[in-house]
């Protein structure tokens, strides 16, 4: 399989949400072709363990709120390895774009005068979506939908609750575990119905995928209680679909 990377280049590959089969060609050329990749600490091991045996991998993950490399670090380490003239895959969980930290990486490029490739991959929410059998947009119910972080580099992110809180309003939230409570009570207090339906997969599109459906007004407890210790997307304002196929179902009885 011919590769599509250029020595002395830097590939931004999604690695989308885990399943190596919904990895796109291009992502897979390059990371059969790297001669480096760093890799995020969410990427599968299905994922890493298709680079070539000759392939030096790097660990620069983060976790929010707990031990990471340092964004500066990355960015010197990308510079350096394409500078001796190294095919470079930066492989970053779901879509590189959404939630990344990718701007950062490409000014480093920028600044250093190396050549780079944007390759997308699936983003946790359409994976996550996907395995409830529905879909984040729908004629009559929302003409719009909103990706959001539960977390920023500050603490707690703060977003456009009033807007969020109408009815039939859908969100994706990214990294909203810890943040869960903090979400809850920003919507409620801004009109949200407490009854409004959440569902939280963890893994999403992963043999280990579970679903937790649950309300407004429950989540941080029947979040608590399902003890998720995966990656989990949140996505605000939809149930799974009746008949949908869907691993490790953990619906909880509502009070």
């Amino acid at each position: 399989m011919q590769c599509c990377l250029i020595a002395g280049q830097v590939a931004f590959v999604g690695s989308g949400p885990g399943d190596p089969d919904l990895l796109t060609v291009k992502a897979l050329k390059a990371i059969i072709g790297a001669d480096v990749i760093l890799f995020d600490r969410l990427v599968s091991q299905e994922i890493l363990d298709l680079a070539g045996p000759e392939t030096r991998m790097e660990n620069v993950g983060k976790e929010g709120f707990g031990p990471q490399v340092s964004q500066d670090e990355i960015c010197a380490r990308l510079v350096e390895h394409a500078q001796a003239g190294l095919k470079v895959v930066r492989l970053k969980s779901g879509d590189p774009t959404i939630f990344g930290r990718l701007d950062e990486e490409l000014t480093a490029c920028d600044n250093a005068g190396i050549n780079y490739q944007i390759l997308p991959g699936i983003t946790a929410a359409s994976a996550a979506v996907a395995g409830i059998g529905q879909s984040l947009t729908q004629r009559g119910r929302n003409t719009s939908v909103r990706f959001v972080t539960g977390h920023d580099m500050k603490g707690f992110a703060d977003h456009d609750w009033a807007a969020l809180a109408r009815k039939g309003e859908v969100a994706a939230i990214y990294m909203g575990k810890k943040s869960a409570r903090f979400v809850q009570g920003r919507l409620i207090m801004h009109g949200a119905d407490r009854a409004t339906p959440i569902t939280i997969v963890e893994n999403a599109s992963r043999a280990d995928q579970r679903v937790l459906e649950t309300t407004l007004n429950r989540l941080p407890q029947d979040l608590a209680d399902a003890a998720f210790d995966g990656p989990a997307l949140t996505l605000f304002g939809l149930a799974p679909r009746d008949g949908a196929a869907i691993l490790n179902d953990l619906k909880m009885e509502l009070a």
